[in-house]
């Protein structure tokens, strides 16, 4: 168990560093190129959901892994299933709102969603590589 909670006090304050580091970039380039734009979601919500749901999944798996079940792909897949379906029950106040230009909101969202993706997948394959 000790193993778990020194992977999962690391990955944590990885995710922290890496959201805060997307966020101000993100923050930064929106308020020089689309200040002009009101977007449906803010932008600390959209990061707090990604930020959130990272870190259940990645610590659903470090337990898994803990427990001595190493063959964690299909847990990784589920749980990315899920990601998908919650990002779209996030996404459905706007999908149901008559906001004409939806796209921006949509990109807005999926940008972080796929960088935050690739995080868990590299973190993942770094911890399960040194094991």
């Amino acid at each position: 168990m000790e193993a778990f909670k020194k992977r999962q006090i690391t990955f944590l304050l990885q995710l922290i560093g890496v959201s805060a580091v997307l966020f101000g970039i993100h923050s930064y380039l929106l308020y020089h190129f689309a200040s002009d734009m009101e977007f449906f979601f803010p932008v600390w919500q959209i990061y707090t959901f990604h930020l959130v749901v990272t870190l259940v999944l990645y610590t659903i798996i470090n337990y898994r892994y803990s427990s001595g079940k190493t063959d964690i792909f299909n847990v990784f897949m589920v749980m990315t299933f899920l990601k998908m379906a919650l990002a779209i029950v996030f996404l459905l106040p706007l999908i149901l709102s008559d906001v004409e230009n939806k796209q921006p909101d949509v990109f807005n969202f999926f940008i972080p969603y796929f960088l935050f993706l690739f995080f868990e997948v590299f973190t993942l394959t770094r911890f399960l590589q040194k094991e």
